[in-house]
């Protein structure tokens, strides 16, 4: 006769703790989440504050914190269904609200937890996703017209590719396309959408595109800082468990992200003959982005061979191919999103069609009957499997391209029937006084602004005083700026 051995009293099941759900998962996917959020709050907040011109440092610090509590607010309302809730279209869920009990305390999509910390784990996501398009259209874009973007985005643009992609019921999850954590979802997304709303927002100021020197490096560093070390929650959560594979997802970001920054400062070395920080934190992003996609689903070595690439091909196409391309120049994308996440997320997303390892695959998707990288496929002789595998990848970001080139045009020119997309050119000489009535720094007596510095009817003096035995660089022009424009 067996006897039934009772559970320790931090591991019983209860009300609060049934059966089904797993405390470590649940403890690991909480933590996750809140990783990610500190990638925006402040992360992204405190980099895009210190990398801009310094009559910039609050609006665009700002932006990035409105559109995370937007987001947040829209998305229990009715984002977080439409994306991952009952199938109204093949590319969309139902809209409604995630903040019922009997709703929140199921058990989630995937993993052992409940639908209230996937709502949260997938907000998060969500919200850095429209803050990383926000560096597209830094240091001009109306804030008002701001406020409108974010919520038509989040409802018209990110909810189509979240649910086609990850949700199990959308029409490119079924196919098979491998999207680790974001690649495709929220990096290529970010990346044309910001790229498309900057061409509509038109650009900064001559005199702003010619020279943006950030204002504060050392507060730029310690927001990437935050950013790459948010990335261990970023694609260590999406196994959706306490998993070995959770471990290598952790392990291949950080191997990727160090051998692309590498690549990207020994290219800078090579070419301009010195070592840039602003173009290390580029190359620190790229891969980031770049094994997004393939996180948890390729070997250690291919990591490192994808951060050879996305320290290289970004770099390239932002150092040569857009100085040589009249369009390209013709947009003025101020943090190069098109760049660091687009070409990035897309160079990822087509790296995982070739490096994707089965077994791998097997212990993230929970099937070997496809999800095989093509050069696998060649060597199990699987190759039209592995063929077939790059071929979705491919069309995956085609269709992320579509969606958001169409969607964030309609929102742009919708927004622009009630408020101006981009601020007035007497407003965008002043900055952030004008926009906000508020400034960065205080550069007179106990914080006091200096009298009459800035109003809107002139000029801010902020931006032609320098500090007592300041000296410009042989070139006269003060710091490397963030991007090629």
């Amino acid at each position: 006769m067996s006897t039934v051995v009772p559970l320790p009293s931090n591991l019983a099941f209860s009300d609060a703790s049934p059966e089904w759900m797993n405390k470590a998962d649940n403890a690991w996917q909480l933590t996750a989440a809140t990783l990610v959020g500190l990638m925006s709050i402040p992360g992204l907040m405190i980099m895009y504050g210190g990398a801009v011109k310094k009559k910039w440092a609050v609006n665009s610090a700002f932006m990035a914190l409105y559109a995370f509590a937007c987001v947040i607010f829209c998305w229990v309302f009715w984002g977080y269904r439409m994306s991952f809730g009952d199938k109204l279209f093949p590319f969309l869920g139902k809209p409604a609200v995630a903040l019922d009990e009997k709703y929140l305390f199921k058990p989630a999509f995937f993993g052992m937890f409940p639908n209230v910390t996937m709502v949260y784990f997938q907000g998060v996501f969500a919200a850095i996703t429209e803050i990383l398009l926000a560096g597209a259209v830094l240091g001009r874009m109306n804030f008002y017209a701001w406020m409108l973007f974010v919520p038509l985005w989040l409802t018209f643009s990110y909810t189509f590719v979240a649910f086609s992609i990850w949700c199990p019921a959308g029409f490119l999850s079924k196919m098979g396309l491998i999207d680790y954590s974001g690649g495709y979802v929220i990096h290529l997304s970010s990346g044309v959408a910001g790229f498309t709303a900057a061409y509509w927002v038109g650009p900064r100021l001559n005199k702003d595109r010619e020279r943006f020197p950030p204002n504060n490096i050392l507060l730029m560093l310690a927001g990437a800082g935050l950013l790459w070390m948010g990335w261990t929650g970023f694609n260590g959560g999406d196994p959706y468990t306490v998993s070995m594979d959770a471990s290598l997802a952790v392990l291949n970001t950080h191997a990727c992200t160090a051998t692309s920054l590498l690549t990207w400062v020994i290219l800078d070395v090579i070419f301009f003959r010195k070592p840039s920080v602003i173009g290390a934190v580029q190359g620190m992003i790229t891969g980031l982005v770049c094994i997004t996609p393939a996180a948890g689903v390729v070997q250690g070595w291919a990591a490192l061979i994808m951060g050879v690439f996305s320290g290289s091909i970004p770099w390239f196409t932002m150092m040569v191919i857009h100085k040589r391309s009249k369009l390209l120049q013709k947009v003025d994308d101020t943090m190069a999103v098109l760049h660091t996440h687009a070409i990035a997320g897309s160079l990822g997303g087509i790296l995982t069609g070739l490096f994707a390892e089965p077994r791998l695959n097997y212990l993230f998707f929970g099937t070997y009957n496809k999800y095989v990288g093509l050069l696998y496929g060649i060597q199990m002789n699987m190759f039209g499997t592995g063929l077939r595998q790059l071929g979705v990848q491919l069309f995956g970001i085609l269709f992320v391209v579509v969606v958001n080139v169409i969607s964030t045009s309609l929102i742009c020119l919708l927004v622009q029937l009630f408020v101006p997309l981009r601020m007035s050119e007497e407003d965008m000489e002043i900055g952030d006084e004008a926009a906000h009535g508020e400034e960065a720094y205080a550069i007179w007596g106990q914080g006091d602004k200096l009298e009459n510095s800035s109003s809107k009817y002139g000029s801010s003096l902020y931006e032609d005083l320098e500090a007592p035995g300041a000296t410009k660089n042989k070139r006269g022009g003060g710091q490397l700026e963030m991007t090629s424009n």
